[in-house]
């Protein structure tokens, strides 16, 4: 499984943008030794997101599954508020967090990387 976006991907997200802010689901599968490298990463990509305006909403390890597929076995969720589609866009093209990559690509066995977009309630 991709735990990468490719050029194609992120072609098709800047396509699809419906415009505002974007909030960036990311389910993660750790390789047996890719925890310290991927909290390496959520360390030093900090200055990255501050750059383009954006937050961490939430960070933890899943737990207990109460209604999930038997194969549901991901490691780690992680919610980014981005202010657009564009910012995101943005920060993944820059060469300084192009770096820094490869210790979330090396820690990972397996990534979704999904774009929400926040209801108006």
């Amino acid at each position: 499984m991709p735990v990468d976006p490719t050029g194609r991907d992120l072609k098709r997200y800047l396509e699809e943008d419906p415009g505002g802010p974007v909030v960036m689901l990311n389910m993660l599968r750790l390789k047996d030794d890719g925890a310290d490298a991927y909290r390496e990463y959520a360390t030093r990509i900090a200055p990255f997101l501050e750059r383009v305006g954006a937050e961490v909403v939430y960070v933890g390890d899943t737990h207990t599954s109460l209604v999930a597929p038997e194969d549901w076995d991901w490691d780690t969720v992680l919610l980014v508020r981005y202010p657009s589609r564009a910012a995101f866009s943005a920060m993944v093209a820059d060469p300084e967090y192009q770096e820094i990559t490869g210790l979330r690509s090396g820690a990972l066995d397996a990534a979704v990387l999904q774009a929400t977009v926040p209801w108006d309630l």
